[in-house]
Formats: structure tokens, C-alpha cells, sequence
């Protein structure tokens, strides 16, 4: 790709419209499962920052079957599109922490729907075996799947401190073996995670980069009310970062994400009656705008600092 093939930011609305003929959103599922850090496997109380209904959207219930909640998910899109067929997120807790059986019960019972054209799978990577990427190597040859990893920090301290319960080498060689089976492949990472500055977040980068991941996903440290991490920062405040030095970083954190890698999304947006820090006042959507306009004005480009090697 020549220089000026390169846009911004090498973004996930294009590659998805590249991958189907047609409009697709994802509706996300909470399929009922846990985490090894929760039910006591690992540890208890999940990571210090994690709040699942910061992510759930409305119609998300795991009280309803996966059925009914896709009802409600094409219900609530509907609204807004016509046309649409959907891929099914299982987004809540980690989604391949389960025997197999149930694993398949669940992904081919939304897949059982007419307009769900594929799934994703939202999970740790302390939580994948050969067992279960022998049967999605499968099922990636009849539908579309991806695997999205929370890797979260490139830094083992970090990961101890947030009560993650696996190291980066965990995340690394979970991230190439499901690659290596031609699965398309993402991560999760956050900036501003406590003892992080920017000098920190920007060193990672060249470790994820190396990765052979498709997607990735960025978003900057939230404090929400009533996890562990609110009242860590209620006892010692740290750090965060205002909306303009967060773009700034972002800016110069992709610039080391070779260009081959899709980014999914530059930050999120929390409940308002759920965040306690840091409030921008902006959506998703205005956040990335302002972000590729610095980019332009900047002169600065996804991957102008990485080296590009095939996954």
C-alpha cells in the first residue's frame, strides 16, 4: 500500500464493509458465563476495574435466552436500519470459559438465526485450549468468527496490580495460536491503567504490534462506581489523562501499530451514572473525530513508526 493509500487510521467500518456485500452490526450477548478470577479458579472479584454493566447495552439480559436476546438486539436496531443482518457478540465475562458442549450449545444456537452471519467471541487468554480452537477453527470455515482477547497491559506488573490473573506471555501465545489457525484474531488494550504514563503505554506498542493480530481495540482507563479500582483511586488519586492529552497519546500509540492491523474503536463511553473518571463529555464518535483531525493536522498516520511484518 502506497503512502497515500494510507489513511489515518486503517479503521474497522471500511474492513468490515470489504468482508460483506451488505450492512452488518453486532449485537451483544451475555450468555451467562464467568471468569477464572471470579469463581475462585484464579482469584475472586474479577480485575479491580471491571464493571460489566458499563458494557451490557439494554437489551443485553442474561436472564433471556440467546435467542430472545437477539430479538431484542435486531428489535432495537431495527429502528435505526433496514436491512441488516447481524454478527453475534459474545461480549460479557469470558466467553470460551466453559466445556466445550455448552460452548457449542450456545455460539450454534445463535448461529441458528437467519440473520446472524457470524459470531464474535469476547474471552481471556487463560481461557483457550486446543480443544475449543480445534472446534472454532471449524466453525471459521462455515461462517465468520473472530476472537477478541483482552490483553489489556503489555506489563506484568500492571497486570499483578489490576488482579488479571495471567501474564503478557499468556496473552501472546493465545493471540498466535489462534491466528495460526487462520481464526481472525483481536485484542483489548487500556490506556491509563494505574502506574502507567505515557512513556509506559507507547513501549507496549511495539509488543502489540508484533503480534499477529487482525483487530484491535483501544480505550483509556474509566473509573466506575463501586469496582475496586474506585476506591484505590478514592485513597490515592492517580493520574488521568484529559481528553486532548488522550488523543495525543492515542495519535502517537498508533503510529507504532503497524498499518495491518484494524482498529475497532479508539475509546469507550461508560453510563454516565456509572463513571466517576475521567468525564469528557464526548461520544465515541466525536472522540475519534477529534482524533483524526489532529492526526491530519499532525501529519500523522497509522504504522508511520512500526515496522510491518506479516503476522
Amino acid at each position: 500500500m502506497t503512502e497515500t493509500q494510507r489513511k489515518e487510521i486503517n479503521n474497522y467500518g471500511d474492513w468490515i464493509r470489504e468482508k460483506f456485500a451488505y450492512k452488518v452490526q453486532k449485537i451483544s450477548i451475555d450468555a451467562g458465563f464467568s471468569c477464572p478470577n471470579r469463581d475462585g479458579k484464579k482469584g475472586t472479584g474479577g480485575c479491580i476495574f471491571c464493571d460489566n454493566n458499563t458494557f451490557n447495552p439494554s437489551y443485553c439480559d442474561p436472564k433471556l435466552t440467546i435467542k430472545e436476546q437477539l430479538r431484542e438486539g435486531k428489535d432495537f436496531f431495527a429502528r435505526k436500519y433496514k436491512d441488516m443482518k447481524y454478527i453475534a457478540y459474545f461480549q460479557a465475562y469470558s466467553n470460551t470459559y466453559a466445556p466445550l458442549d455448552t460452548l457449542k450449545r450456545r455460539y450454534e444456537e445463535a448461529l441458528d438465526d437467519s440473520d446472524v452471519v457470524g459470531i464474535a467471541i469476547g474471552t481471556r487468554p487463560d481461557c483457550i485450549n486446543e480443544e475449543i480452537l480445534d472446534y472454532l477453527e471449524h466453525l471459521n470455515r462455515q461462517t465468520f468468527v473472530t476472537v477478541e482477547y483482552g490483553i489489556e497491559s503489555a506489563n506484568d506488573d500492571t497486570l499483578r496490580l489490576i488482579n488479571r490473573g495471567h501474564d503478557f506471555e499468556c496473552s501472546r501465545k493465545a493471540v498466535e495460536q489462534t491466528a495460526a489457525r487462520g481464526i481472525t484474531t483481536g485484542a483489548h488494550v487500556i490506556h491509563g491503567l494505574p502506574g502507567e504514563d505515557k512513556n509506559e503505554i507507547l513501549r507496549q506498542a511495539e509488543k502489540i504490534s508484533a503480534l499477529p493480530l487482525t483487530l484491535l481495540k483501544i480505550h483509556q482507563m474509566q473509573i466506575i462506581k463501586g469496582t475496586r479500582l474506585a476506591k484505590m483511586f478514592a485513597e490515592t488519586p492517580f493520574p488521568l489523562f484529559s481528553a486532548q492529552e488522550y488523543i495525543s497519546l492515542v495519535a502517537e500509540y498508533l503510529q507504532r501499530i503497524r498499518y495491518g492491523i484494524v482498529i475497532e474503536r479508539v475509546a469507550s463511553q461508560s453510563p454516565k451514572n456509572l463513571l466517576i473518571a475521567p468525564d469528557w463529555g464526548l461520544k465515541n464518535y466525536q472522540l475519534t473525530n477529534l482524533l483524526i483531525n489532529y492526526m491530519k493536522e499532525k501529519g500523522i498516520k497509522q504504522g508511520d513508526k512500526a515496522f510491518e511484518a506479516p503476522p
